[in-house]
């Protein structure tokens, strides 16, 4: 039987792969789950830096652009990673 070991060390054997056809609609199923959550996540990190953006009383990207203003820049990636990893955590369970 042929087998292929994926990068992270584990085996898939492509004869089990193709031959039960559960095995294929589970990978299948789990494919169609991430790819919807990550389409959930993505989306509600945008609205919450949309949401952001309308509650500061100054434009970000003028001041981070144009002024130059670097420690808004970095607030705004440190708002943005914890968001991002709240948004993960919640996902995740």
């Amino acid at each position: 039987m042929f087998s292929m070991t994926a990068l992270m060390g584990f085996r898939i054997p492509l004869a089990e792969a193709t031959a039960g056809s559960g095995s294929v609609q589970l990978l299948v199923m789990h494919l169609i789950a991430a790819v919807a959550f990550s389409i959930v996540g993505i989306a509600v990190l945008g609205i919450c830096f949309w949401g952001i953006k309308r509650i500061l009383p100054f434009s970000v990207t003028k001041e981070i652009e144009e002024d130059q203003n670097v420690a808004l820049a970095i607030i705004i990636a440190a708002v943005i990673l914890g968001l991002s990893h709240i948004i993960a955590a919640a996902i995740t369970g």
